[in-house]
């Protein structure tokens, strides 16, 4: 069965969801944005089947989400560096961890997220930059926007 695409789509959500809408993926990046940048690293700690790791890389690299760097030669070896584009990812990552560790364990989580610098756990949060103040979906609204950034993708 093939796929329906949503990278044409004018929701930000559904252009996302396209890029990360499958299983591995966002494990994928999950394991590069934490250090694994190896295939062979992200493949042993995924039990990831090589030829969908070897997609789910490519389309990663194709969107300027990590970049493929060779680091061997003999044998051909590469390594897959997170980035800007990558590393805005962890939001939406480290949401989907709380909503996880809230909603779908019944006890503690096996792993939890920390703070490097103290050692406290974090608990990761949605923010309205502008304000500060934490999203309400009672208060979020959506409208047109008044000034389209980019040029109206039409349907085919």
């Amino acid at each position: 069965m093939r796929r329906t695409r949503f990278d044409q789509k004018q929701c930000p959500i559904a252009r996302t969801a396209d890029l990360l809408g499958d299983w591995w993926t966002p494990l994928v990046l999950r394991e590069l944005l934490l250090g694994n940048r190896r295939f062979n690293d992200v493949q042993e700690t995924l039990g990831i089947n090589r030829s969908v790791l070897t997609q789910r890389l490519a389309r990663l690299v194709e969107e300027g989400v990590i970049e493929r760097n060779r680091y061997q030669e003999h044998p051909p070896r590469d390594e897959y560096n997170v980035t800007e584009k990558g590393r805005a990812l962890w939001d939406v990552l480290s949401v989907m961890w709380r909503y996880g560790e809230q909603w779908l364990f019944d006890a503690p989580t096996p792993i939890e997220m920390y703070d490097k610098r103290t050692g406290d756990r974090i608990e990761p949060a949605v923010i309205d930059r502008n304000t500060g103040h934490p999203l309400d979906l009672a208060t979020t609204r959506r409208r047109r926007n008044a000034a389209p950034t980019a040029t109206p993708i039409t349907p085919a």
